[in-house]
């Protein structure tokens, strides 16, 4: 049974820094492609990040570049976001996703499987 946990949300000032983790079961996340996508109230699902299956390249929306990291362990079988200089504007669900194509801009409706989401707020 294909499995996507997420943790790691939470509430921080604007300036700080957050780590999401994703925690896969029924296959390797070395297998597949990978990506976080993010949805604030009333806005669509938007695509933050992904990350080919062989590791690289990582890919990022414009407005995280140079402020959020994609990674993964393929021992935990775990993906990560970690996210610093954060802005209120980057309050949202965040979920992580696989089995989609690893292209920029990231369209929800093709990735195969989701996390249940992680709520972060940053606050001003």
């Amino acid at each position: 049974q294909v499995q996507m946990v997420e943790s790691g949300g939470g509430l921080v000032q604007a300036g700080g820094s957050l780590r999401l983790s994703c925690t896969a079961s029924g296959f390797a996340v070395k297998d597949v492609h990978l990506a976080w996508f993010r949805q604030a109230p009333g806005k669509e699902r938007e695509g933050v990040s992904c990350m080919h299956w062989s590791g690289s390249p990582t890919l990022y929306t414009d407005s995280v570049k140079g402020r959020f990291t994609i990674s993964r362990d393929d021992a935990k079988n775990t993906l990560y976001l970690q996210m610093n200089s954060l802005k209120p504007e980057d309050t949202a669900m965040y979920y992580c996703a696989a089995g989609g194509p690893s292209a920029m801009p990231l369209r929800h409706e093709e990735w195969v499987y989701w996390g249940q989401g992680t709520q972060v707020t940053v606050s001003s």
